[in-house]
Parts: C-alpha cells; sequence; structure tokens
C-alpha cells in the first residue's frame, strides 16, 4: 500500500511504495536525505508536515501595513526636515548679510564713509552701485578690475560681467533668483545710510545709533540685477517688511526678513513689526532711536 510522503526540504508531495518504509535515499525532487516513514498498526498514511496558514492574502496585507506605516513615518518627517533646510538656508542669508556689513566696514576704513548706494551723473541717470564698490572687501577684486566705470552698469563691456556675481549676493531662500539678480538692497533716500545719489554717509552721520539703524535688507521678487544702481526707499521697505503680497515682492523666510546694521549685526525684522518702528529704524538721523 502507497505511502503519502512531503518530502521535509523541499515540500514535494510524493507516494512511496510501502516497501521503502523505513529506509533513507535521496529525495526525487531536491535530492536531500529523506527517511520514508514506517506505517503503524492501523494506520493507512502519515500526515503531511503542517504548512504556514500565511496566504498571498495575509502577507500582502502585511505588506501593505508596513508600507501604511512607513508612509506615515515620512509624512510626518517631511515639515521637519523642510524646517531645518530653511533654518540653514536663512543662517545661509543671515551669513551673507554679515559679510556685507563686514565689506561696508571695511570700505569705511579706507575710504572715511560707506560708498554711496547710488553714482549718478550730471542728469541724475545711475551709473553704478554699490554692490560693485564693495567687491574687493567681498574677495573680488579680480571682479572689480574688469568693471569699466567710465561706462553705465548697462554698458556692453559691463554687463559681460553679469553673470559673475558673488555669491554672498544671493539668499540660498530665494528659488526663483535670475543668475543675475541681487537678494540684497540698500536703504536709500535722505537720511537714509543709503543716502541720496551720490551721497556719501560717515558714522558720525548716523545720529541715532549704528546699532538703531538698518543699512541693508534681503528682498526677494524685486528683479534687481546686481550691478544695477537700484534699491528700496523708506517707503518701499516698510510696505514689503510689512505686506509683501501688497508690494508685488515675496518674503522667502517665514514671518519676515533679515536685516543688516550699521554696527553690522544681522537681526530677524518680524512683518508685525509697527511701520513706525520700522521707519525710525529704517532712517539715520529722525532723533527717534529704538532698540533692536
Amino acid at each position: 500500500m502507497p505511502i503519502p510522503f512531503t518530502c521535509p526540504h523541499c515540500g514535494c508531495f510524493t507516494n512511496v511504495d510501502d516497501q521503502y518504509a523505513g529506509q533513507s535515499g535521496p529525495c526525487a525532487s531536491c535530492g536531500q536525505t529523506i527517511t520514508v516513514p514506517a506505517v503503524g498498526v492501523g494506520s493507512s498514511e502519515v500526515a503531511s508536515p503542517s504548512r504556514s496558514s500565511m496566504g498571498p492574502g495575509s502577507v500582502l496585507a502585511i505588506v501593505l501595513v508596513v508600507l501604511l506605516v512607513c508612509g506615515g513615518l515620512v509624512v510626518l518627517l517631511l515639515p521637519a526636515t523642510e524646517s531645518a533646510r530653511e533654518a540653514a538656508r536663512r543662517s545661509q542669508c543671515t551669513n551673507n548679510l554679515k559679510q556685507i556689513a563686514l565689506a561696508m566696514h571695511n570700505y569705511h576704513d579706507t575710504y572715511k564713509c560707506f560708498p554711496a548706494a547710488v553714482v549718478a551723473d550730471e542728469d541724475d541717470v545711475p551709473l553704478h552701485s554699490w554692490r560693485v564698490a564693495i567687491l574687493p572687501f567681498l574677495e573680488q577684486a579680480p571682479l572689480f578690475d574688469l568693471y569699466n566705470f567710465d561706462e553705465p552698469w548697462d554698458s556692453a563691456s559691463n554687463q559681460a560681467l553679469r553673470a559673475s556675481r558673488s555669491n554672498c549676493y544671493v539668499c540660498p531662500s530665494d528659488a526663483n533668483l535670475g543668475p543675475e539678480e541681487t537678494s540684497y538692497v540698500m536703504i536709500v533716500g535722505k537720511g537714509t545710510v543709503g543716502g541720496e545719489p551720490n551721497e556719501t554717509v560717515t558714522f558720525a552721520d548716523i545720529l541715532d545709533g549704528t546699532s538703531n539703524t538698518i543699512m541693508t535688507i534681503e528682498v526677494a521678487g524685486a528683479g534687481i540685477g546686481w550691478m544695477e544702481p537700484r534699491d528700496m526707499t523708506v517707503d518701499e521697505a516698510i510696505a514689503y517688511i510689512t505686506n509683501p503680497e501688497a508690494s508685488g515682492l515675496k518674503h522667502v523666510h517665514p514671518g519676515g526678513i533679515n536685516a543688516a546694521f550699521a554696527d553690522g549685526s544681522i537681526h530677524f525684522i518680524s512683518e508685525t513689526t509697527d511701520p513706525q518702528t520700522l521707519r525710525n529704524l529704517l532712517t539715520r538721523d529722525d532723533g527717534q532711536t529704538v532698540s533692536f
């Protein structure tokens, strides 16, 4: 009487002639050594080894659960990851402004004044920007030497340098910044550190105190070329900081912007700052000092 037998190695099922009961030999399927069980009294077959009750449906269900759990963890981690990246970008932006402020101070040490934000001709046509003037103090002397101050910033020869922008002029959070544009402007106009065209300001002119006066801010979406002699007035800066959408611009750091003060310190200016407080911070000699 044939003995039903399942190989314990490969699971192959077969009927073995009862004359081989109790004998050992190779499995016909996998070649591993097997022993055919003896048939007990009253027994007609030997039960095959139990198989796992976990079918394909159960395996699929477990896989789906794992995917859902892992997917949920990824979704939970994404905001934290992006927040960490933005913190790093904001830190780099702060460092850029620090380098710019240091370059302005070194310029002042050399020429006894800050650079005029805008150099204009006798017809008040803007010719050159402060961002070009401080290049030697940003370790960009070779680029400065290539710039032709006998021609306006947008002449053919000077425009050939437009793609040679210093990294210090790029906020890493400003993803839409053009390859020729800048993320940083001076505050210009009467009573500011940037002053009016051709005006140079000294430390002595900052009557409200250098630690109470904003010199340079970051701005996104203005489309200002790094060599272009164009910046922001006090009113433009207030509108941008407190309501960027109304000004047609944007904030790339949540909640506000970075600013360099005349003493070289860098501070984050919240978009909820009172406009009058901002006006006091953006002017140098109004007699309204604001500690920051």
